[in-house]
């Protein structure tokens, strides 16, 4: 504990002004089975991502979980990683891929229980297996459908309802990003949504498009702006991708019901701030909008945006789905509150907002509200 007491101490020293000092404790409550952990440590932005800092070596319990308190830790934004001293055994996910660096907002004292997944050098050892998870109904309608909006291809996943094949009847078409992510964990980054796997079991009749994420490109691709950090935007580039080419394509190739009424898009975090402008900017297209987890942080011109763009006639037509998780960080829930209520003022039409007090930004989360999503779709669409 003297260790990183000291650790966070010498980041307050570095730090230009005076800011408050919280408690704070880190608990790590799940760790690989394999390679066993010795040590615990932490490297991140206030140590110079040393990986082996002695003074960042989490301490073990009696039950030999490792974790970290202290005092007097300065308010901030931290960013970090869990090693076991070195960077070929930095943490990875389940599947021994890289992760996201993680963050911690200190504003007051606080108190986080975490799980590490894997670890890197597991993967030469050992590489996990994931086997496909999709259902009959779902396959790839192109692994390089062209976007000349973009010059670039992208995957195309199309799920079925079961009895497509046996019927003439036309079905309403819901549009979603992350596609990698929706029907199977063999392709995900962290767990799919169980889209297939919820719509099968609900017999709600929809089809769906899958659009995958660019990769490196997908801030971009999911940002309408540009970004002093992530570049240039996209967004309405990909827009127009999906309201003027995708869209049309799917509608003269499958039966549907090709009208405002039975069109929908919807996403998360990134995909959930993409999805808000696909409603925005082309509200005689997509008549139902999921927002999950929205990234409206990036975004700091969205309520001039709304102002401007808003139509009450054709916006007031629409409907607006928004989730925000409780445990996404102290902006998320107020944020996705505020945008909601501006639409509201400017439409007249009221939209849920569904906050999940223990919701995580991650895809367990949204696989779990997903089905409450449909149920909500499926109330004026089938």
């Amino acid at each position: 504990m003297k260790r990183l007491t000291c650790l966070f101490l010498i980041i307050s020293v570095c730090l230009c002004q005076a800011t408050a000092q919280y408690k704070v404790v880190i608990r790590i409550t799940s760790l690989p089975a394999s390679p066993q952990a010795s040590e615990v440590f932490i490297a991140g932005d206030f140590n110079n991502w040393n990986p082996s800092d002695p003074n960042s070596r989490l301490q073990k319990g009696a039950q030999g979980l490792f974790f970290f308190e202290g005092s007097n830790v300065p308010s901030g934004t931290y960013v970090y990683k869990f090693t076991r001293g070195s960077w070929e055994t930095v943490e990875t996910n389940f599947k021994g891929q890289s992760i996201d660096n993680r963050t911690l907002t200190i504003t007051s004292d606080t108190m986080v229980s975490l799980t590490i997944e894997g670890w890197q050098d597991a993967v030469k050892s050992a590489p996990p297996k994931v086997v496909s998870t999709a259902s009959p109904q779902v396959r790839w309608l192109d692994t390089a459908f062209a976007i000349p909006q973009l010059e670039r291809s992208r995957r195309i996943w199309i799920y079925l309802p079961a009895n497509y094949d046996k019927s003439a009847k036309r079905y309403p078409v819901l549009y979603l990003h992350d596609g990698q992510n929706l029907f199977d964990a063999a392709t995900s980054f962290a767990g799919e949504w169980g889209v297939d796997e919820t719509l099968d079991s609900s017999g709600k009749g929809f089809i769906v498009v899958g659009i995958d994420n660019g990769g490196l490109k997908r801030m971009n691709e999911y940002n309408p702006n540009d970004h002093e950090r992530f570049g240039k935007g996209e967004g309405r580039e990909y827009l127009a991708f999906l309201a003027r080419t995708l869209k049309p394509y799917i509608d003269r190739h499958y039966r549907t019901k090709s009208d405002l009424k039975h069109t929908s898009i919807a996403g998360s975090s990134m995909g959930g701030l993409i999805s808000f402008y696909a409603g925005i900017l082309y509200p005689d297209v997509f008549g139902n909008i999921g927002v999950f987890s929205p990234s409206f942080w990036i975004d700091p011109s969205l309520d001039s945006v709304i102002g401007q763009k808003v139509n009450n006639r054709l916006n007031k037509r629409q409907r607006y789905y928004f989730y925000a998780g409780q445990l996404e960080g102290q902006e998320m829930v107020p944020d996705t509150y505020k945008i909601a209520n501006h639409l509201e003022r400017l439409t007249g039409q009221k939209y849920p907002v569904r906050v999940n007090e223990n919701g995580r930004h991650n895809e367990p989360a949204w696989r779990q509200e997903f089905p409450r999503f449909i149920e909500w779709l499926s109330v004026e669409v089938n």
